[in-house]
């Protein structure tokens, strides 16, 4: 019997996946990683020509990028972004037995199609999903830290189009979940959100 335990956390951003992921290892006394560290590793050694889905559109600095691009278009973006970091993920989940009683993995590129396409029948694999529904909260976090980068790099004026982004991603994710049956945690960034994360992930069972 495959005594090997991954746990996946995906939802979207500001949610607090990493500090979740963070938590949940500790609990299980297990690793993490996380998809953003996988991805930073291919776009060093990937050809954007081959693989452009791995990069963001070329040419763009955030402003122009927030600018330009709709909040549908954007997370379309990271939609798409996300198939190609998975293949990694996947492979990962699958092949790696370094850490051999498992590992968490994190990340705005675990989302339920792809688990669910890959993963449906291994129960050593388990996936909850993350959203928060405080806007406040939402744009607090885009405010003080940014969410394309250090929120000092780039001007207020372009922020709010994150929240739209934000907002827009976790009703296309809560869609999917919904679709697909995985466990989601409307986080309230309080002291009983990984409680109500470990309890999700035994559910997933």
């Amino acid at each position: 019997m495959n005594q090997k335990r991954v746990v996946l956390i995906g939802g979207a951003p500001t949610t607090g996946k990493s500090t979740l992921a963070d938590l949940v290892a500790k609990h299980l006394g297990i690793p993490w990683i996380s998809t953003d560290q996988m991805r930073k590793i291919m776009r060093k050694v990937a050809n954007r020509a081959e693989y452009p889905k791995f990069f963001n559109p070329e040419g763009y600095s955030i402003e122009r990028f927030l600018t330009e691009f709709s909040t549908e278009q954007m997370v379309e973006i990271e939609f798409e972004q996300a198939e190609a970091v998975w293949a990694v993920a996947q492979a990962f989940i699958k092949e790696d037995w370094t850490w051999t009683r498992g590992f968490v993995v994190e990340g705005v590129h675990v989302l339920p199609h792809l688990v669910a396409r890959d993963f449906k029948d291994d129960k050593w694999v388990r996936a909850v999903f993350l959203v928060d529904e405080d806007g406040e909260r939402i744009r607090r976090v885009i405010y003080n830290r940014g969410l394309s980068g250090d929120a000092k790099a780039y001007s207020d004026g372009v922020k709010e189009k994150e929240v739209e982004l934000v907002k827009l991603f976790s009703g296309r994710l809560r869609a999917e979940v919904e679709r697909f049956g995985f466990p989601l945690v409307e986080v309230s960034k309080s002291g009983n959100d990984l409680e109500r994360v470990l309890a999700a992930i035994d559910s997933a069972g």
